[in-house]
């Protein structure tokens, strides 16, 4: 079935076709193994969702996504779209563990259920992720038997603890509780004990080892980890920190593409959404827009786990290879802030 897309502002280039609105950043190259009988080579890059610009009509155009299983999660068309997706599939992974009474037994130590939700964010300000942040928290629709879910939000620096505490501050007392990560194995106890759920909020990989030790205290209580802002490919460098970067399962994420050839370009997404709390249920999608119809997406390939950068220039690399006779060199121009494939890249 087909559903309409937003109108997406044109940038730089002919025009710009993506889940949400993208827009272009500075870029990094990476290159593709050599293939020796082929010719064919893409480039890749990726793109931000941003709120739609006040642009002319003339220079906006209306896409479409096309997939045909009905069970697949269709891509987000709007920001809003993307938080309530991300909303929907964390409130169904947190209320089982909110409410399952083995959680809190003594008998056998059960595991710690930890999610991982990435939503790209327009840049790295601290008021785009407080704003984010509330956004999806504010009224996620968890309920915990007898009494309200209280959050605690773990920051990542006190100057996104006072942007977050002043959007947060409009909410009813007591649901919401808000430390900074650096100093959390030093607050009251009572805040880490009280909490029913925790999140903790765009942490740096040199937080890993104390965002570890939180976590450990904070056990049994469900963990979310929210837009980390290493790259995935570095947490194979973590040593004995990658486990515990592993063990938090991705429940919501998407990254906008876009694939040139010499005398081609396509638009296209890497996206996952958990539905129904069941994370290896749900692979990861790579979607591109199809051959001389911008207005449509299809699925081209589906992964069991997360792809790696060359996984995906692979795929895709193959699929121009096989649609377009002639193709420009092979690059993967990784976003400048794209939370969902890692950190900020330097000019």
């Amino acid at each position: 079935m087909a559903t309409n897309l937003l109108k997406l502002p044109i940038q730089t280039t002919k025009f710009t076709c993506s889940p949400l609105p993208f827009s272009h950043s500075k870029i990094q190259s990476h290159s593709l193994p050599s293939f020796s009988n082929h010719t064919n080579h893409v480039s890749l890059q990726t793109f931000l969702p941003r709120k739609p610009l006040n642009t002319p009509k003339h220079q906006k155009l209306s896409i479409h996504c096309s997939i045909s299983d009905t069970s697949f999660p269709s891509p987000p068309i709007t920001k809003e779209e993307a938080i309530l997706q991300a909303k929907s599939s964390l409130s169904t992974a947190l209320q089982k563990p909110l409410n399952n009474p083995k959680l809190t037994g003594k008998i056998k130590k059960e595991k710690q259920p930890r999610f991982r939700v990435e939503i790209p964010l327009i840049d790295d300000s601290p008021e785009s992720l407080t704003q984010l942040a509330f956004d999806v928290f504010k009224d996620l629709p968890i309920k915990k038997k007898r009494s309200p879910v209280r959050v605690l939000l773990v920051w990542p620096n006190p100057t996104s603890m006072a942007s977050g505490i002043t959007v947060f501050q409009g909410l009813p007392f007591g649901f919401f509780e808000h430390i900074e990560l650096s100093s959390a194995m030093t607050v009251n106890n009572r805040i880490l004990n009280s909490a029913d759920v925790a999140v903790f909020l765009a942490p740096n990989s040199s937080q890993l080892a104390v965002m570890k030790l939180v976590s450990d205290s904070l056990y049994p209580s469900p963990l979310v980890l929210f837009n980390p802002k290493w790259a995935f490919e570095e947490e194979e460098s973590f040593g004995d920190l990658s486990g515990f970067v592993a063990s938090f399962d991705v429940l919501y994420a998407f990254l906008g593409l876009e694939v040139r050839g010499l005398l081609s370009k396509r638009k296209g997404v890497v996206f996952k959404c958990v539905r129904d709390g069941v994370v290896s249920g749900e692979k990861w999608n790579v979607l591109v827009e199809e051959e001389g119809d911008e207005n449509q997406l299809k699925v081209v390939s589906r992964f069991n786990s997360r792809p790696s950068i060359t996984e995906v220039e692979y795929v895709l690399y193959n699929l121009m290879a096989v649609n377009s006779p002639i193709t420009k060199t092979a690059k993967y121009l990784k976003d400048l802030v794209s939370n969902v494939t890692g950190k900020k890249q330097a000019n």
